[in-house]
């Protein structure tokens, strides 16, 4: 886990995290000074799979959040996805899988589609990101991407 993740981890009241963790170590560090919520993804193992839930639904700040690993987009939804956006109405849905960072707004659903891309080096992305947002009262604001060079050890 390089440096950039924690700095950034410093600065946020929690952390969230989409799945494909990689290594429990990184869940670990990162969870011994703040609040984690997070998903397995599909190339995470038993441990993670443990500790992290294929999905999670919560509220914070009255923002109803949604979180999966392998969600789609809005009008290309996974199978079952829609049904469940339909049913609990968040305000939020986070999602990861693709390894492509996208913030955009489902206007059929009214919801805000949020995929951080991906921080690590292994897989096909030319770039390193992660997203850093701010919730209150309800409402999502201070949206930023963050993104870094990949390291080809």
């Amino acid at each position: 886990m390089g440096p950039e993740i924690i700095k950034h981890a410093e600065e946020c009241d929690e952390v969230w995290h989409a799945g494909d963790w990689g290594h429990i170590s990184t869940s670990e560090i990162i969870s011994e000074k703040h609040l984690v919520r997070g998903v397995y993804g599909n190339i995470d193992g038993i441990e993670i799979r443990k500790s992290y839930p294929e999905e999670l639904f919560f509220e914070v700040e009255q923002v109803k959040v949604y979180i999966t690993h392998i969600g789609g987009y809005p009008g290309r939804y996974q199978k079952g996805i829609r049904e469940k956006l339909i049913s609990m109405k968040p305000d939020l849905f986070i999602c990861g899988h693709s390894h492509i960072c996208k913030v955009t707004k489902d206007k059929n659903l009214n919801l805000f589609h949020f995929n951080p891309g991906a921080i690590g080096n292994k897989g096909f992305h030319k770039k390193r990101t992660m997203m850093r947002f701010s919730l209150n009262c309800g409402n999502i604001f201070d949206v930023k991407v963050l993104e870094y060079e990949r390291n080809y050890e």
